[in-house]
């Protein structure tokens, strides 16, 4: 076995799209997951690309949005030319709604953030509303909406595809895999790490090392004495099946959304709970989700519950991902901690991360991302 140029712990979306950029730049790649490849957060949200504004955000984080959704279509684009897979990319188009003062109230507030980025919004009355989503007329009449406004400029895409599109230019591009082995330990000399040590004792040395292993990033972090601030928080979905799409936008509530796919799947989700690495279903959660669904869409009252699962999104103490080089260590780098925007932002994360490891400015300040500040 070739020696890599960089050893990926974790195949979800920032470790595929991280190797897929290395491998664009002519290095040698490996990525290593205790099952298969493109499983867990990755495949289990909903893939909903938020609105962004101009190309004049001064947060890095910001920054990190700004880029991600202009990079969002090039890599549709030549995801599709490489391997013929559509991974679901288009603007569709999201509706914000509230139906409590309360809720008016802070929606009111996101969107004046929302302006001062220069996002495009449109405020909507109920008739509006009826002329752009038919389906949501009961929801626009019943006297309980309290505000709606359209972000043409959101977008979506089909995680699945593009997990599948990922995987295939990879693997393509000449990126290894090394699937079904769970990395438990490292081989430390000097303050670089020589190789990762599985549980079966197989040794995995390479040049450098990246860790994204998503919410399970805490459990590499632990044997190499680093902080750790990762923590998991499930979230449930449920997926409708209809005869034809009900509607064409994302619907936007709290942190509730509705996403309609092109072939009448709706999903809805979804919820933030803290429960460590459980991530079974409950069916009281999910009958919420059902009936919060069916409450916009009026169509959905008609339709079937399809499937419904949950996944473990990566969240972090401080709301930040966890981009960079890892203290004391030459040769460790980070790329976790995304929480609901993993692969939103999986594109720009691969992209500044690839700089970092190539020795390039990364273009955009990665120290409010420091792994090494909890």
């Amino acid at each position: 076995m070739t020696t890599p140029d960089c050893l990926i712990i974790g195949g979800g979306v920032i470790g595929l799209s991280l190797a897929y950029d290395l491998a664009q730049h002519g290095l040698r790649v490996r990525i290593v997951d205790r099952q298969e490849a493109g499983r867990e957060a990755s495949w289990a949200g909903a893939g909903i690309l938020p609105a962004t504004g101009p190309d004049e955000a001064h947060h890095p984080l910001d920054q990190l949005r700004v880029l991600s959704y202009q990079l969002h279509p090039h890599w549709a684009a030549s995801l599709f030319e490489a391997t013929g897979i559509d991974n679901g990319y288009r603007q569709c188009g999201g509706i914000y709604l509230a139906r409590s003062h309360g809720e008016a109230a802070a929606l009111g507030g996101l969107i004046g953030l929302m302006r001062e980025e220069r996002i495009a919004i449109d405020r909507l009355t109920p008739t509006m509303l009826i002329d752009l989503e038919p389906a949501l007329r009961p929801l626009a009449e019943s006297g309980y909406l309290r505000a709606a406004y359209r972000l043409p400029t959101e977008s979506q895409l089909r995680n699945p595809d593009h997990l599948q599109a990922l995987l295939k230019a990879t693997r393509d591009l000449g990126v290894e895999f090394s699937l079904g082995t769970h990395i438990a330990s490292f081989e430390i000399e000097q303050g670089q790490v020589r190789a990762a040590l599985s549980e079966k004792n197989e040794r995995l040395p390479a040049q450098s090392f990246c860790l994204t292993a998503g919410a399970w990033t805490r459990q590499l972090l632990e044997p190499l004495a680093l902080p750790n601030g990762i923590l998991p928080v499930k979230g449930q979905m449920v997926m409708f099946r209809c005869q034809r799409p009900p509607l064409q936008h994302i619907l936007n509530e709290g942190p509730r959304y509705v996403v309609p796919r092109d072939d009448g799947r709706v999903l809805v989700g979804s919820t933030e709970e803290e429960v460590g690495f459980q991530k079974q279903t409950t069916p009281d959660t999910l009958q919420e989700l059902a009936e919060f669904g069916r409450q916009l869409v009026d169509p959905l009252h008609a339709a079937v519950i399809e499937k419904s699962w949950a996944g473990l999104r990566p969240g972090s103490f401080d709301g930040l991902p966890y981009l960079g080089q890892a203290p004391n260590l030459d040769n460790v780098y980070v790329a976790a901690g995304h929480f609901r925007n993993g692969l939103f932002l999986s594109p720009a994360t691969a992209v500044v991360m690839g700089r970092l490891i190539r020795g390039e400015n990364t273009q955009i300040d990665l120290s409010p991302f420091y792994p090494g500040r909890g």
